[in-house]
């Protein structure tokens, strides 16, 4: 008995390694805030001095947008879509794979997850998506904004839970109550507001309650032109708040591409169109970035556990 005991079976030791090979990486130390940091993220006090000019020269948001395009093989990623929704995950589609491919992107190049608020560069605390999206698919149907919060550890079946939940959650969302209340300013009060506001952010100090509603803050946005039937848009970024990427894809198509051995072959792909804020990162750093997130979506079987490692961004 006692020989059984210090002795493990091999099925034992095969299902603890298979523990730790699946056991997610120790969260990462939170660092003390610092003057010159704002709620949602620390400055960055070590970029080279291109970086730091750049604010200053491309002052708003909307001369500094790079624009980007690629087409996307999810012949895998509809395998395990399909697996998913016939395993009783509901409403599991492309979209939760994109997002989870995201998120683990940023995981490895946190770069990709900075924003410039104040003419100053700041690595984001959390990895917040936005969606605005329609309560019911018909033309006068109000917008909203769903707004979810991802851990750089989450996997794929984290990425679904938080989303549905957000989805689930539509109606009780801040976005509507603060439309309303500032739809019933007159035109010059609500002009005034918003430099207000502007000015409140610039310094970081707008009001949480504002961040938290509005799609205007946070890692990245999100929009499927597929759900319209149509191919992707670039979508411009937006002056206001600090958002630095805008995400739209578009619907599945079919192509033909004929290899080296002169074989047709036929596969189901997406379109997706990027719109980035540069002065966040250059564009090596970018370009590092969106293979990785292509190669993630193309081959989704890494996005079923979490990451390794995550990597944090400079000081």
């Amino acid at each position: 008995m006692d020989t059984q005991l210090n002795n493990p079976s091999a099925e034992e030791v095969a299902v603890e390694e298979t523990k730790e090979q699946q056991a997610p990486a120790e969260p990462q130390k939170k660092r003390k805030r610092r003057i010159g940091d704002r709620r949602e993220g620390r400055r960055l006090r070590s970029l080279d001095g291109l970086h730091v000019a750049m604010p200053f020269i491309m002052r708003d948001r909307a001369d500094a947008c790079n624009t980007f395009a690629d087409e996307i093989d999810v012949g895998e990623a509809e395998l395990i879509v399909r697996e998913q929704i016939q395993s009783g995950k509901e409403n599991f589609s492309m979209l939760h794979v994109i997002l989870a491919a995201y998120v683990r992107t940023v995981a490895t190049y946190p770069y990709l997850n900075r924003f410039v608020s104040g003419q100053r560069i700041y690595a984001r605390h959390n990895i917040e998506v936005a969606m605005t999206v329609k309560k019911e698919m018909t033309m006068h149907a109000p917008e909203t904004c769903i707004k979810v919060i991802f851990d750089p550890h989450d996997t794929l079946f984290d990425i679904y839970e938080k989303f549905n939940a957000a989805v689930t959650n539509i109606d009780n969302t801040g976005t509507d109550g603060v439309a309303k209340f500032f739809q019933k300013f007159p035109r010059l009060p609500f002009r005034w507001t918003v430099k207000v506001i502007e000015w409140l952010d610039y310094w970081g100090l707008c009001p949480k309650m504002l961040m938290d509603a509005l799609p205007f803050w946070g890692s990245m946005i999100i929009t499927s032109m597929g759900s319209l039937g149509i191919k992707p848009i670039y979508h411009h970024l937006y002056n206001f708040g600090n958002l630095p990427v805008f995400v739209s894809y578009g619907t599945k198509r079919k192509v033909v591409e004929i290899d080296r051995k002169g074989e047709r072959h036929v596969k189901r792909v997406i379109d997706m169109k990027v719109v980035t804020d540069e002065r966040t990162c250059d564009g090596f750093q970018y370009a590092a970035a969106f293979k990785l997130w292509k190669r993630l979506i193309e081959h989704p079987e890494a996005l079923l556990t979490p990451p390794d490692k995550v990597e944090e961004d400079v000081d």
